[in-house]
């Protein structure tokens, strides 16, 4: 599809390889096509009255991005972790939304309130608690957002945790007792799943709309109902209809969501990862890794050292639990220094990748400066 819709881009990150400007593990985004991605999905937003945070551990945490991002019309950043937050804010970035995926340690909670997040999801009355007492301290009433998570709920491995309706029914008179915190509205995660191209909503929607019923018969109204995962031009009219009040793009911003790697969707692919052939060995190619990340799903690979003479070849899948040394091919046919470059679905704050940032793709290519994975400045133009 990026082949298809921005190959552009492809040439410039050849280029950019070859003549060594960028080393081999770095992501190369697309300054423009991002931009042009944003101003899409805000006017979807608006027009269905959703409210959006976007999300930046994909792209590293990258201060240049998030700001255009925030020049375009998403404002506020929702955070996958407090060090995500502190990044951004860094960074200029206002924090819409903390604390959903990874709590906040209790010795970081005053930092992370003297960052005025608009919301902060709590797991757990403890957690409420721990942030009510800061709070409190501060003098501060801080929203939150209730994690909805029941037993037969859709939630990855390593991310569970949250409340049931029956701990729900338990815990909300405590937590109404908290000085420091309001319940501002709900949560889960994944909302939303892509299967078979085509998206759905998850058992958790259903848990959440039980648990909104649950709070409106004790007076709560108007409450935000925050549903992430997968949002996009294409899914939000999905998520509105089941009640959403909130999306979270992250992927759709890079045009790289499940979606749209079989369709024409609004978003344009603004990234791709570049790589070299380091070495042949038993009729394999090996590739510089580092950055390869295990739920990518790759296939194919564009290998070459110039733009118009690219050979397409398969992907080996990396057995897991190896070590990210490389990433291998399935050919002989290529040549040690060729570039490697690849369009997947990536996490890049998890991988020891660079993130090269272009703008001006479609005139004069610029490169404005080369970041770590977590949003630190490696070197400008």
């Amino acid at each position: 599809m990026t082949k298809k819709r921005n190959h552009k881009l492809i040439d410039i990150s050849l280029k950019l390889h070859q003549q060594g400007v960028i080393e081999p593990n770095t992501y190369v985004l697309d300054l423009d096509t991002i931009k042009e991605n944003t101003s899409i999905l805000k006017k979807e937003a608006e027009k269905l009255g959703m409210e959006l945070f976007f999300m930046t551990k994909q792209i590293g945490r990258n201060p240049i991005v998030a700001n255009a991002i925030a020049e375009t019309g998403i404002k506020k950043a929702v955070a996958v972790d407090p060090w995500e937050a502190i990044k951004l804010n860094e960074a200029g970035i206002q924090i819409g939304h903390v604390g959903h995926l990874v709590q906040i340690p209790k010795n970081m909670i005053q930092t992370i309130l003297n960052l005025h997040p608009d919301f902060i999801t709590v797991f757990s009355y403890e957690n409420a608690k721990n942030i009510s007492n800061v709070a409190d301290k501060l003098g501060k009433v801080q929203k939150i957002f209730l994690r909805i998570a029941e037993d037969d709920d859709y939630i990855y491995h390593g991310q569970e945790g949250g409340f049931t309706l029956s701990k729900l029914t338990e815990d909300i008179d405590k937590i109404e007792a908290l000085k420091g915190v309001e319940i501002a509205g709900l949560t889960s995660f994944p909302c939303l799943l892509i299967k078979e191209n085509k998206p759905s909503i998850t058992p958790n929607v259903d848990s959440i709309q039980k648990a909104n019923e649950f709070l409106k018969e004790k007076g709560y109204k108007c409450l935000e109902l925050n549903m992430p995962s997968a949002t996009s031009s294409e899914t939000m009219q999905l998520l509105k209809d089941h009640g959403a009040t909130q999306g979270e793009p992250g992927h759709a911003i890079t045009g790289t969501t499940p979606l749209h790697t079989e369709n024409f969707l609004k978003e344009r692919p603004a990234m791709i990862y570049v790589s070299e052939v380091s070495h042949v060995s038993n009729k394999k190619a090996y590739v510089f890794g580092g950055g390869f990340y295990p739920r990518s799903h790759m296939k194919h690979a564009l290998v070459g050292s110039d733009s118009t003479k690219l050979k397409q070849v398969s992907v080996l899948q990396n057995e897991l639990g190896h070590i990210d040394y490389y990433g291998a091919l399935d050919t002989d046919c290529v040549h040690v220094g060729d570039t490697a470059i690849f369009a997947f679905r990536t996490q890049v704050f998890v991988t020891h990748a660079k993130i090269a940032v272009i703008e001006g793709l479609s005139s004069s290519p610029k490169l404005l400066g080369t970041y770590d994975s977590v949003g630190n400045l490696l070197s400008d133009s």
